[in-house]
């Protein structure tokens, strides 16, 4: 579910200009510091610094991954690309790069607010998503663990698959943990006897 937007201010935020000595870097300084940001700027690299920023300007046109400690597209704080050249070449290097937002050079007295927002709003839709495909896998991943501990338990003495599942929840009850927990230890189980078995043969 697309969260809501939160139109936020920006005052005492921090930004970072990833960006050679240049012209645009000063009209871009200057529009961050009217609405209330403190700025840094860096080149060529981002220094530690950089993790403790809220948002990050970059130089799409002669940027490179080797300047983020971070791996591409696994930014942890928006970014934005400062777009000179429209090459497609750069633009996807940008994307790539994780850009949230992007402001086109020459920079002028405008733009940068909105860019900021924009960024903020993506950046944030992203990690909710990851959050929610973490969820899901780590949900999936319990629901194969309670199948494959049921299996377990019905090859080993419960008549059915219905009876394993009862005998399961049991032993969670009994254990005083989750459903899925108990399964986990079924199967936990299992694969160190197997593994018993397995030196038994080797020996």
């Amino acid at each position: 579910m697309r969260h809501p937007i939160r139109i936020q201010n920006l005052g005492g935020a921090s930004a970072i200009i990833l960006h050679r000595p240049h012209p645009n870097v000063q009209a871009l300084e200057r529009q961050l510091r009217a609405i209330g940001l403190t700025v840094s700027q860096a080149w060529p690299d981002l220094g530690p610094e950089a993790l403790g920023a809220d948002f990050i300007f970059f130089d799409a046109d002669m940027g490179h991954d080797e300047q983020f400690p971070w791996a591409p597209g696994e930014s942890p704080l928006p970014m934005v690309a400062l777009i000179g050249s429209e090459a497609p070449g750069r633009i996807e290097w940008a994307l790539r790069a994780g850009a949230h937002a992007q402001l086109l050079k020459p920079l002028g007295d405008s733009g940068a607010y909105s860019a900021l927002l924009i960024a903020r709003d993506a950046f944030d839709a992203q990690r909710a998503l990851s959050v929610e495909i973490a969820d899901l896998r780590r949900r999936l991943d319990e629901r194969q663990t309670v199948v494959r501990a049921v299996t377990l338990l019905a090859a080993h003495g419960a008549k059915d698959d219905a009876a394993a599942y009862g005998q399961l929840r049991q032993m969670a009850m009994a254990w005083r943990v989750s459903f899925e927990d108990a399964a986990a230890r079924v199967v936990a189980r299992h694969t160190a006897g197997q593994d018993e078995d397995d030196r038994r043969d080797r020996g």
